[in-house]
Order: C-alpha cells, then structure tokens, then sequence
C-alpha cells in the first residue's frame, strides 16, 4: 500500500536518503538479501527433456521401424547399429540445442537494459537486475521503469501504463499526492511507477519499493515465454527439407515396387528403402541453421553488434542504404564547446580568455547549466554529451555549478521536444524568478522579442536576426553545431504554455563533436559493397554538409536537404528525388520515417539508426532498425532489430559483412546437404533400375548420412569470412535459394557422387573376376564391392564439400587450411572409416571387406573428381567474369 504513504514516511521506512541514495555497500547486501530483480523466465530443458524430444520426430519413428524389421529378420547386428545411429543423432541435436540456448541466453545478457541510479550521492547507470529495493531511480523520456517505484519527484512526468492497465493514453504522475482508501486501481495510483512501463515526456525520480516478481508485472506473470522466432531462412528450408522428404518417399516406394517386380528378397529391400529414405531426407538442415545463426550472432555481438531479431541477420546481406545519425554515430560523442557568440563580443573562442566579457559569457553559461538535466562529477557524466559539454563550458569559464544548483530551485519545466527543439526551466533564485530556455537557434529566436547588446537589453531587430544568422553561418561552415540560450524574468510561477514566450535572447555557441577516424573507412568499404551511406542529423545545413563532405558522404552541398524542404515535398516527390540526397539536415524524427519509405518505395532495403523516443516508428519503417547501446532510450532498442553497444557506424558496416558471411555459410551447409544426399539417392536408383545389387545396406546409409550431416556441413557453416564479401554488391532479398549456379553445383555433384559411386560399386566386382550381374558371385566379393562404394560415396562428399567454400575461388586461392575445422571434419571422417574397417568387430556389423592398396588408391582418385570438376569449372567462370569486368 504505498502509495497511501507520503515521499518522507516511504523513505523513512526503506532506510534511504533521497539526496544520496543507497551506498553501493548497503545496494550489494539488499540484493543478496532480495535477489536480482528479474521475472522469472521460461525453465530451460534438463538433459533428458531435451534428447527424448529429439526423438520426437516422425523420421526417427520410420528408423524404430527398420529396428523392428531388422530384429524380425534375425539381423541384430543391424538393429543394433541403427538404434547406435538414433542415439548419436539424438545426442547432436541435444549438443545443438545447448549450443543454440547458450548463445541466445548469452545475448539475453548482453542487451540487458540499464537504469539511471543515485548510489553514495552519485548518479551512475547500473544493471536494472541489480535495482534492490530502496534505490532512488531517476526517470526521464524514453525510459522503461526498471521496478516499482514510490515517486519522490516529478516534473511534467507521463508513463504509458497501457501493457499494464490497458490505458492507451499515457497517465500523469504526481509524486506529492497521498492517496486514501485500500483497492485504489492500478491505473489511478499516481504516485506510483511500475515496472515494465514507459516514460514518455518529463522527468522524475522515485524509491524502489518492489523488485522482480514482487512487483505489479511480477504478480500478473508468473512464467515469461519466450517466443520462438524462426527466421525466414529457416522456414524455407523446413519448407524445401518437407519437398524432398515427399519426393524420396516417392522414390523409394517405386523403388521397392521396382524390386518386387525384379524378384529381389522384399524385406531386404523394404529395410533398403526405408533407410534410403532417411538417408535422403536432409532433417539436419534446421539444426544447422540453428547453429551457424546462434554461432554467428555470438561472434556479432562481441563486436558490439547485438542481434535482437534473428530474420535481421539474413536481411543484413540485402541492405543496400544505410541511414545513419551523426551524433555519436559518426562522430566521436565528444562535444566540445570551442566558441560563443553574443552581439556585445562577437565571436570568441573559449580558450581566448582575456577576451570574456565576465556578464555576457557567465548568463550565457550558466543558462545552459540550469537548463540542463546533465550531471559531470569525478569524470563521470551522465545525459547527453551535448549538454554534458555545456558542463565543460560553465568549468571553463570558471563557473562554480554545485553553488548554481544550490542557489537555483527548479520550480517549473516545459520538457525538450523534438518537434520544438526547446528546452525550459523556470528557476528561483532566493525569490527572484526566471525562465531559462536553450535550444536551436532557428526556433529559439523566434519565441525572442529582446536581446543583450552590450550589456543592455534592447528590442530584436531584424539586423541582429541577420547578425546571429550570419554568425550561424560561419560556425556551421566550420561544422561547428550551434545552440542558443535565452531567459526572461517572471514576477510568479507560471504555466508552461507563457514559458517560451517574450525572450531575452543572451547568445550562443558553437561545439564540435570530431568525427570517429574509423568511420572514412568504413564508408569507403561500404561503398564498395554497392551500399551508400546517408547522414541524418539536426544539425544546420552547412555544418552537416561540412562533415559529411570530410567523411566522403557527400561532395557538394546540392546533395543536403533540410526538414523544411522535406516538408514541402509531397510523397510522390520525395521518392523520385530522394536518391539526390546524401545529407538530411535540420530534420525531425516524423521526417526520418517519411525517407526510409521513400527509398524503400525505390527499391531499397533501407537500414536506420535512431536512440530517441521518436525514433521509433523510423526504426520500425526501416527494413533493420539500429539502436544506439549507449545513448539510446529504452525505446528505441526495443523497436529496432539490432543494438549497437558502442554507438559507432564502424559497427553497422562490420556487422553487414558478418551478415553476409553468415548467410553464405549457411548456404554452403544446405547445398553441400543436399548435394551428398542426392548422391546417395542417385546410385540407389541407377544400380537397381539397372538389375544389380544394392550397393548400399541400410546400416551404410545410415552411417553416411550421419558422417554428412554433422561433420563437413557445421564446419561449412563455421567458415572464416571471405575477404572479398564487401566487394560484392548487396543479394537480392527475392534471391532464390539456388541462385548464383547453387541449384547446378547440387543437381551436378549429386548425380556425379552417385555414378562414381556406382562405378566403385562395378569396379569393385571387376577387380575380383565377376560381374554384379553373375547368379553365384561369393558372399566376400559383394562385401568387397559394397566396400568400395561405401568408401567411395565417403570420399567423393569429403573431398567435395572443400569445393564449396566458395563458387568461384580456387580451393588454394581460398586457403586450404584456412578452415581448419573442416580440414578436421575430413580428417576425422576418414579416421572413423579406418576404425569401421579396421576393427573386426565394426567391419562385420557393417558387412565390409579389407580394401588393398590398389583398392584405396582407386578410392582416393574417385574421391576427388568431384572436387577437381568443380574445380576446372570455377577456372572458366573466373575466366568469364573477367572477360566481362566483373
């Protein structure tokens, strides 16, 4: 019932001062005490759960049957192998499944959102787990509140409490009042905050009085799921493994009616058939997608790239426009005030002291600090860089801030806004009234009717609005950023609405915020890759043309259009301009999402970075929407796809390249599948349509389906990133899966796998003075040419899956050990083919014979002519592309 306590008796109550906070001490042994303040996720799987749910799946039912089949045939060898297989099988789903869970559980951590604390009398940002009962939190726009709050102070502040009470329009807050009576609504207590909801204009502070699943959300859910999100990479594959599926049970049932016909032993080929059908069926294709995304993300988000939505990842490879904030995206989030400007000096530079007019620079200063809700103390700061700069400034003017503040009681605000680009404070100073107002200059002159002049207050003519114009100009031309303040005195309180009206213009000043040195480069780079870099900012037109022009977005100021401008086009008109355009300056956050729609309607796949609350619907417009970790509202990253924890457009081209590689390994992975499997279904095919023994038992198959699916594919999937993938232009998102001579390379070296296979399977009969057609070929010379191409198939789809590293670089030009987990896969896949028939035991469960060395040379050259066709092939489409330019 708190909220029928007043500010002082809850703070008594929790043991905390509201002006200091909890010590950092007293925070660690309440969260000891109370837990970290999280909801209670979904369980995770044991162990178990997990590998009886791999077993849940209607393939796996199909294999219990051939155990059931082998063990009424007397082969229990056989069935033994094949229940080996569904455990292997079981146990690397379940190693996939923790592989997946981690990475995912990993970036859970990573995006954990943070809060605004007071802790020992200082304001720093904490982890909101670690919010414990008793800490003041401090609220401003844009911020989800990290638990339930008791508020202690409020100016202006509205939540949106609509996931919680289901009121769509955002409540008013009080902190003063004390509310009466016990079953007061959720919706009605306005001295309270709750966890989960959103601050969406002003500011104010509270006492956490709740934590984790003792707050308002804690108590409606019990258990958060998390939903499953399958990417649409993986619902195409699930799609296409269901189509193959079809067709090998196709296959495999003209196969045993084939056989019946033929006179073959029906259960034999019943076993046969079904084991094929397995076998072809490519059901590790979702597991490894699974994996290599999980893998990749991972990889992303420890270069600061934290992927919340994974369809992002296959949308990255397409983008193709990049818009991008300046401030601290760009630039270094350094600001720096260098200059002021004021009509009774002029232009001055900061570190030009002698020249400071003490009246004029000192009320310029200290409007800025008072009009600000930026903290620096210790070399630490906590709002925005822009107004932590205007701290700096005060310092360097020799300003005392801590007096100010204690001299100065805020009594009334008007919140910044966007739309306005004001801000408004109205301050007592031992009785004496004033409203403070900084903003940009553009609109902050408008709302003046006065302004300083040697000291004086005159009225504003239009010669001092071209003066500061000009003034403007020549800082902007410098890519200075400017920003104004101004004040006028009050007799009493008054309304917000009077606040920014009447003005005393005092002057302003210019920052810098350097641009990031890695930043030129990574445009360059993206370039390159057919992506073109777009800058956005508030900024004015002459200082946004000014760094885009240094950075190489733009090369002349033709190529920059303002908000105004932008408002006078119609829709139709922007998107046939909008590709003239390099620099948008001078824009709203309405204006951001009117250009992601004009260059999507072009034709674009458009990527947007935003950290605002109004950032929202632009990032939610854009085809990914980018977030800044460390200036970002809690808003913004929930809206957007990807989060940058270093707020640098270094890490949006890096994590395209990630995106890129990504895909291109999956990719890899499915074709070389789907290749291999359609090998074995190919030599099935022609040796019985021919008249002549299987060349494969149903343990074989099983067994290389096995070896197939789990080693070369992962490690296809785990391949280094090409080099050369930024010289690429961006993939086509309506590409088809076997685009780029995929659809070849598989139809190709399948039936290529398969007749090699099927020549082995010949040859082995040959070499023993038999034809596979003869009635009374001896027992061991069938095993010796089941050897031969069980051993062949092996070797033709090891050897061939380092062929698909990449479709037009040679294997050396790629690197042969560049890839050392596939060299292994290789390696260890030959060493369990040695173990088979090394080991007695294994040679007679799969029914195999010793090979000579006659016998393995022939299987090594067999083995690799599917690796040296693909080969021969990437020299002519080298040579094509070169005698095209490409």
């Amino acid at each position: 019932m708190w909220f029928k306590k007043s500010v002082r008796d809850t703070l008594e109550e929790l043991g905390v001062d509201a002006s200091t906070g909890l010590s950092d001490a007293e925070a660690e042994a309440r969260l000891k005490q109370y837990g970290p303040n999280k909801l209670q996720g979904k369980k995770r799987k044991t162990i178990l759960q997990m590998f009886i749910a791999q077993l849940n799946d209607a393939l796996i039912f199909v294999l219990f049957g051939a155990v059931l089949i082998t063990i009424f045939m007397g082969e229990y060898i056989d069935s033994v192998i094949i229940l080996l297989v569904i455990c292997i099988n079981a146990v690397l789903g379940v190693i996939q499944e923790v592989k997946a869970g981690n990475a995912i559980e990993a970036l859970r951590n990573l995006s954990t959102p943070k809060s605004l604390v007071k802790r020992g009398g200082e304001t720093k940002e904490v982890e909101s787990e670690k919010v414990v009962q008793g800490d003041i939190l401090i609220l401003d726009a844009g911020r989800f509140v990290a638990a339930d709050l008791r508020l202690i102070e409020s100016a202006n502040l509205q939540i949106d409490e609509s996931a919680l009470t289901g009121e769509s329009v955002p409540a008013n807050k009080d902190s003063d009042q004390v509310l009466e009576g016990d079953h007061v609504p959720l919706g009605d207590r306005v001295n309270l905050a709750f966890m989960s909801t959103l601050v969406t204009y002003g500011r104010g502070a509270g006492v956490v009085v709740g934590t984790g699943m003792k707050t308002e959300v804690g108590k409606i859910a019990d258990v958060l799921d998390d939903e499953e999100m399958k990417t649409p990479l993986e619902i195409r594959l699930n799609q296409l493994g269901k189509t193959l599926g079809i067709i090998a049970i196709c296959i495999c049932v003209f196969i045993f009616i084939v056989a019946m016909f033929q006179g073959r032993d029906l259960t034999e080929m019943l076993l046969t058939a079904v084991s094929l059908a397995v076998a072809s069926i490519p059901e590790g294709l979702a597991a490894i997608v699974a994996v290599v995304l999980s893998i990749g993300v991972t990889i992303m988000a420890k270069k600061n790239a934290i992927i919340k939505k994974l369809p992002a990842v296959e949308t990255l490879g397409s983008v193709n426009i990049v818009c991008s904030d300046k401030t601290g995206t760009l630039t270094q989030n350094k600001m720096t005030v260098t200059h002021y400007y004021n009509l009774s000096e002029g232009e001055v530079s900061v570190d030009e002291k002698e020249k400071t007019d003490a009246t004029e620079a000192e009320l310029l200063a200290k409007a800025m600090i008072l009009c600000s809700d930026a903290t620096y103390e210790n070399g630490k700061g906590t709002g925005d860089p822009t107004e932590i700069a205007l701290l700096h400034f005060g310092d360097d003017l020799g300003i005392d801030r801590k007096s100010l503040m204690r001299k100065n009681r805020r009594v009334g605000e008007l919140a910044f806004e966007s739309d306005r680009k004001l801000m408004s404070t109205l301050e007592d100073d031992n009785g004496r009234l004033r409203v403070f107002t900084k903003g940009a200059i553009d609109n902050l002159i408008a709302k003046c009717t006065q302004v300083r002049e040697g000291g004086n207050i005159v009225p504003l003519s239009d010669e001092h609005r071209k003066k500061y114009g000009q003034a403007t100009e020549d800082l902007s031309a410098r890519a200075l950023r400017t920003l104004a303040a101004a004040y006028k005195p009050v007799d009493a309180v008054i309304d917000q609405n009077e606040m920014e009206k009447d003005l005393i213009l005092i002057g302003m000043v210019g920052m810098i915020d350097p641009p990031r040195e890695e930043v030129k480069t990574s445009i360059e780079k993206a370039s390159q890759a057919g992506i073109t870099t777009i800058m956005i900012t508030g900024d004015h037109k002459n200082t946004a043309f000014a760094i885009a022009s240094d950075l190489g977005i733009a090369q002349s100021l033709d190529q920059t259009i303002t908000g105004d401008e932008i408002h006078k086009h119609s829709e139709e008109e922007l998107s046939n301009n909008i590709s003239k355009y390099r620099v948008f300056a001078r824009v709203s956050p309405e204006h951001k999402v009117r250009i992601v729609r004009a260059f999507k309607t072009t034709g674009n796949v458009v990527s947007m970075t935003g950290d605002g609350v109004n950032d929202a619907p632009s990032l939610q417009a854009a085809d990914i929407g980018v977030a800044m970790g460390v200036t970002g509202t809690d808003v913004a990253k929930n809206a957007a796809d990807m989060i940058l924890t270093d707020d640098n457009f270094a890490t949006i081209i890096a994590a395209i390249e990630q995106g890129r590689n990504i895909y291109n390994n999956i990719k890899k992975s499915v074709i070389f599948l789907l290749a291999s499997n359609m090998g074995e279904v190919v030599v099935m095919v022609v040796c019985i349509l021919l008249g002549l023994p299987t060349p494969l038992i149903a343990t074989q198959l099983l067994w290389i389906n096995l070896l197939t699916d789990t080693l070369p594919a992962v490690a296809l999937g785990m391949d280094p990133g090409d080099p050369d993938v930024m010289t690429l232009k961006p993939r086509n998102p309506k590409e088809g899966f076997f685009s780029d001579r995929a659809g070849v390379q598989v139809i190709v070296g399948g039936v290529l796998i398969g007749l090699l296979t099927a020549f082995a399977f010949w040859y082995g009969y040959y070499t023993n003075g038999y034809s596979p057609r003869d009635n009374d070929v001896p027992k061991e010379v069938t095993e010796y040419a089941r050897t031969m191409a069980f051993m062949t198939i092996i070797a033709c789809q090891l050897f061939y899956s380092m062929s698909f590293r990449n479709n037009v670089k040679s294997i050396f030009q790629v690197g042969i050990f560049s890839n050392l987990y596939l060299i292994g896969a290789i390696v260890l896949g030959f060493a369990l083919q040695l173990f088979v028939l090394g080991v007695p035991f294994m040679r007679d469960a799969f029914k195999l014979q010793e090979l000579s060395l006659k016998g393995w040379g022939n299987v090594i050259a067999l083995g690799l002519v599917p690796l040296l066709v693909n080969e021969i092939a990437k020299i002519f489409i080298r040579a094509s592309q070169r005698r095209k330019g490409t």
